[in-house]
């Protein structure tokens, strides 16, 4: 890959070509294949990931709201877009885009109805979700009936798929309230089947989901954090590559005599001639301050740099001494010689927080 001039996340689509195959080959043949690209594909970069999948074959994306969906259809995505979580109020613009809604409660459920009618419209691809245990989104057992109560009153929309969500899909300890969920929803799906007459799709399973409960696959699959080469499991992650690298250069080196100190509140103070750099990345970059006073680091030259001081918000200055560097040298935060796991967990997060937050002033690079 090339060296680092400014402050990027390189996107590598060979890895995430691996990734796709990866959990594809964990499915069973004529299971469909979901892509959830929500929140700029997990931080990377939406339309230049899609292309990409739609490339590899995935039958559907996903993303969470229905600006998301608008974007991807502008960028000139073609496949099925469904929409997580959908506002009454965006119900035009799914339907003025191709879009696809979550319908997960009666009113939700009605107000896309009443648009539908409105508008003429006839067999409407939708989403229907089923509470099965997150309690987060869905139509719980108790309030199943008012689905097919709905759906007999109109012709303005089709159910193209049903699915739940699994909350604990990757924790073995959990095994029992998985299963459950997945009992569950069987009922529930085998419910409406039965009631509209004709069968959807149906969805549960997760990228944990997919090889830990691969009879849960049912007719489709969605992965998300999987294809950008992350899991919820140490094993898994050694099958999948990370997709992102985020780099940047030294901008400037210090160097400090006993008694110096570096940053904002004096944080950092020089106990012996030292060396420091500073690099142009900050919190607002997705550089959280919890990574400061030497939390954690970033390789300079394959040597680990600890963060000297607070994180400022556009640049963050490391202890460079003993390292063989230079001004405008490239810096490695994560991929690598440093696994996003590992930086995340430095910082009491997860991986998919961390490679949501980098912020959209960072220039994306993609490698084919």
């Amino acid at each position: 890959m090339p060296k680092a001039e400014e402050t990027v996340l390189e996107i590598d689509l060979n890895a995430l070509a691996h990734n796709f195959k990866t959990i594809k080959s964990q499915l069973k043949p004529g299971v469909k294949f979901m892509s959830v690209i929500k929140a700029y594909a997990y931080g990377n970069d939406a339309a230049g990931i899609a292309h990409k999948l739609e490339e590899l074959g995935t039958d559907y994306f996903a993303v969470a709201y229905t600006e998301e969906g608008i974007r991807l259809r502008k960028a000139g995505i073609s496949r099925p877009i469904l929409i997580l979580n959908p506002q009454p109020v965006n119900y035009p613009e799914i339907i003025k885009h191709c879009l696809e809604p979550n319908l997960y409660s009666a009113r939700t459920l009605q107000l896309f109805i009443d648009l539908a009618e409105k508008q003429n419209l006839e067999d409407y691809p939708v989403h229907i979700k089923f509470n099965t245990g997150m309690n987060r989104l869905g139509f719980t057992e108790a309030n199943y009936h008012q689905i097919p109560k709905n759906l007999k009153k109109t012709k303005s929309i089709k159910v193209v798929s049903a699915f739940t969500h699994l909350a604990a899909s990757e924790d073995w300890k959990e095994r029992e309230f998985t299963l459950s969920q997945i009992y569950k929803f069987k009922d529930l799906a085998g419910s409406l089947i039965e009631d509209i007459g004709y069968e959807p799709l149906l969805h549960s399973c997760n990228t944990s989901a997919i090889f830990n409960y691969p009879s849960a696959s049912f007719s489709m699959v969605r992965s998300g954090l999987g294809l950008y080469g992350f899991a919820n499991d140490d094993n898994l992650n050694k099958k999948l590559k990370p997709v992102g690298t985020f780099k940047t250069i030294i901008s400037q080196i210090q160097n400090l005599e006993k008694g110096d100190t570096v940053g904002y509140g004096r944080a950092f103070k020089a106990e012996t001639t030292t060396k420091t750099a500073t690099l142009p990345v900050g919190h607002a970059d997705g550089i959280k301050r919890i990574y400061g006073h030497e939390k954690a680091g970033v390789f300079i030259n394959g040597q680990y740099a600890p963060i000297v001081g607070t994180v400022c918000m556009d640049s963050i200055m490391v202890n460079v001494t003993g390292i063989n560097c230079e001004e405008g040298d490239e810096v490695i935060i994560f991929g690598g010689p440093q696994h996003v796991s590992e930086l995340s967990a430095k910082g009491g997060t997860v991986s998919y927080e961390l490679i949501t937050g980098i912020s959209q002033r960072v220039k994306r690079v993609i490698i084919q």
